[in-house]
């Protein structure tokens, strides 16, 4: 099936790419989450203007995306967080909670959408994220989760 991304989605592509996926992906994961729309010829017109918002809000160069890296790295992240007595969590610490997190820290605002979790965070202690913030710049962050 031919789709059109609305947003990146890793290992696919990103927004305004048109891509062949498994009728069954598109159906039941991209487009439910609005990740994609079907295409359609219309919907050329549509590809356009989402290219054209994804230029505005990208990082440009690959220097300013290592400045940022640099910010972000620099940053030390604290999420207190509820947990049992044996230090595992209430529910999980998101990409949303991470985002947020740094910003709070003082560094740059980051979106949930670029934050790669790996595994889910559900215990106290050091955890460690990625933030792809261009396709060959990545940046790591230490994550701390402390009891609430």
């Amino acid at each position: 099936m031919k789709i059109i991304l609305t947003h990146e989605v890793t290992g696919l592509g990103a927004a305004g790419d048109v891509v062949d996926v498994k009728d069954g992906y598109a159906r039941n994961y991209l487009v439910p989450r609005r990740f994609a729309i079907r295409w359609t010829k219309g919907g050329e017109k549509d590809v356009e203007q989402i290219r054209r918002a994804r230029k505005i809000h990208e990082i440009q160069t690959i220097e300013q995306a290592n400045s940022i890296k640099g910010q972000i790295e620099a940053v030390k992240v604290r999420l207190a967080t509820r947990s049992g007595d044996a230090g595992r969590l209430f529910g999980a610490v998101t990409a949303a909670d991470v985002a947020s997190a740094i910003k709070a820290a003082g560094g740059p605002e980051v979106d949930k959408r670029r934050i790669e979790l790996g595994a889910p965070i559900k215990s106290l202690g050091a955890h460690e994220a990625s933030v792809r913030l261009h396709p060959e710049v990545a940046a790591k962050v230490n994550i701390e989760v402390v009891a609430a």
